[in-house]
C-alpha cells in the first residue's frame, strides 16, 4: 500500500544533529532504507518535517522505519495512505456499480 510517512523534528534535537554532522546521514540512510518514490522536506507547524511517499509491504515494517526519527530526532511521525492519480481513477471507475 502506498503511504505517506510524515516526520516532523523535534527542533533541538534536530539543531543538535546538525551541530554534530549526523541529521544529513540519517536521512540518507532512511530514504535508503525506505526507497520512497518521492521524498520533500520542509517546516510544518515551525519544525522541520521530512514527507516520504512509499509502498509499505506490510504494518511490520513501522517500526524499523520510526525509530530512527523518534530515537535520533524526538519525531513525531505519522503515516497516512495516499493515492496517486491512476489509484483515484481506477478507484472511481468501480462506483457505481
Amino acid at each position: 500500500m502506498r503511504v505517506l510517512l510524515k516526520a516532523s523534528m523535534d527542533t533541538e534535537k534536530a539543531n543538535e544533529a546538525i551541530r554534530n554532522g549526523t541529521l544529513g546521514k540519517l536521512i540518507q540512510e532512511s530514504v535508503e532504507q525506505i526507497k520512497p518514490e518521492a521524498a520533500y522536506f520542509t517546516t510544518d507547524h515551525g519544525k522541520r518535517t521530512a514527507f516520504l511517499v512509499f509502498d509499505m509491504q506490510d504494518s511490520s515494517q513501522m517500526p524499523v522505519l520510526s525509530e530512527p526519527f523518534f530515537l535520533q530526532l524526538g519525531a513525531e511521525i505519522s503515516y497516512t495512505p495516499v493515492m496517486n492519480f491512476d489509484d483515484v481513477k481506477k478507484g472511481l471507475s468501480q462506483l457505481g456499480r
